[in-house]
């Protein structure tokens, strides 16, 4: 089982995810309309990318935006979790090794120590995540059964993979298949649900810049509007 699962289902996996990403990016792109986005885009070029990278380090930086500043306690569990979220499949000390034994690649790992802190910080992160859609009206009538879907599928392969390294209970197999099983789901995920903001959130935020930067930043002349 173990083979099968860090063989041939983990790089099916992984392909879904990428082929995956790549459709549904292309897919944003020729959405856009031709009239309203790519004509202002194609015309005013540097100061759409000046605009999108803006907006894109305002968001990833804390207190970068207002959105940031005036929902302090939001932002601190946003970055928790999606630092965690990013930090620890990329850079896991047994996900190099599968990347060394399959393709070769010598990738950089963190410590155990880093690892296990930011994996808590996120599964913390997660229960304040829980309690927000829970107790908020404004944020409870806008979830729905697909929202805390992808959150228990983001969620189950850092729960079960802390389980699996610190060996607790009994059934250090148990967990680890049980890691590997709900890493690949959440692979399989990504392009097809709300995780694919992990890319879309840059095609949308960037969007949103440069459309501030051109239209609303004086470079409206000539435009077909």
């Amino acid at each position: 089982m173990y083979e099968l699962l860090t063989g041939p289902l983990l790089w099916l996996s992984a392909a879904i995810c990428v082929v995956g990403l790549l459709y549904r990016i292309v897919t944003y792109i020729m959405g856009l309309h031709w009239q309203l986005d790519r004509v202002a885009y194609g015309a005013n070029p540097g100061r759409g990318l000046k605009g999108a990278a803006l907006s894109i380090l305002a968001w990833l930086i804390p207190f970068g935006c207002r959105n940031w500043r005036v929902k302090p306690g939001f932002m601190l569990m946003f970055f928790g979790f999606h630092i965690g979220l990013v930090a620890v499949p990329l850079f896991l000390a047994g996900h190099a090794v599968l990347l060394k034994e399959g393709l070769g690649i010598n990738w950089p790992a963190m410590s155990m120590g880093m690892a296990d802190a930011l994996t808590i910080i996120m599964l913390v992160s997660a229960c304040f995540i829980i309690g927000r859609r829970i107790l908020l009206p404004e944020v409870r009538i806008i979830t729905d059964f697909k929202d805390w879907m992808v959150l228990a599928i983001t969620v189950a392969p850092f729960l079960t993979g802390f389980m699996a390294v610190h060996e607790v209970g009994e059934s250090y197999r148990f967990w680890l298949l049980a890691h590997i099983i709900t890493g690949e789901i959440m692979l399989v995920a990504i392009p097809f649900t709300k995780l694919f903001h992990v890319v879309g959130f840059f095609l949308s935020r960037g969007q949103l810049g440069m459309d501030f930067g051109i239209k609303r930043g004086g470079a409206r002349k000539n435009f077909a509007w």
